[in-house]
């Protein structure tokens, strides 16, 4: 565990240098904004029209994919869901990436450590993710047993904190 504690902050650290990412006077969307390897989660946020909701008070758990995870979706599934006639289908693929509260990565840890390897997470869209820890990763299975690993962790903001993850989570 001490090694989990230890490559996440590193990897923290080394986002939050190479990206100016995190500043937690900023709201989850501002620092999504402020982060190069985000543009297409903006993009997706800015369409869906949850830029609002998501700058409100809070706070909010934000598992954030990266570009990369966005074109690891099949192909034509970002063109279609960025639509304007799908827009509630993309608010829904949205909203399962965000988790009412802020939990960081001790919350997250422990909370798997409480339930005997594995966490459940209720997403503000109403579906589960699964969070446990292999090896020296947090990974997050969706509901449909896809695994998203977190890559940076604690990203403070002034509404929540956000995670980023290397994969799209998608619900039923």
């Amino acid at each position: 565990m001490k090694k989990l504690k230890l490559f996440t902050a590193v990897l923290f650290v080394a986002v939050v240098s190479a990206t100016g990412f995190a500043q937690s006077n900023k709201t989850v969307v501002e620092n999504a904004i402020a982060s190069k390897y985000h543009t297409t989660l903006v993009a997706a946020i800015k369409a869906a029209g949850l830029v609002e909701t998501l700058s409100g008070e809070g706070p909010f758990t934000v598992f954030a994919p990266t570009n990369q995870a966005f074109n690891k979706l099949p192909k034509g599934t970002l063109a279609m869901l960025l639509k304007p006639e799908n827009k509630s289908k993309l608010a829904a693929v949205l909203t399962y990436h965000v988790v009412a509260g802020n939990l960081d990565s001790k919350a997250i840890i422990a909370a798997i450590k409480k339930g005997n390897g594995a966490a459940t997470l209720t997403t503000v869209h109403g579906g589960k993710l699964v969070g446990k820890i292999v090896g020296e990763d947090v990974v997050l299975t969706d509901e449909k047993g896809n695994n998203a690993k977190v890559t940076a962790v604690d990203i403070t903001s002034s509404n929540g904190v956000i995670h980023v993850i290397n994969k799209v989570v998608l619900s039923k």
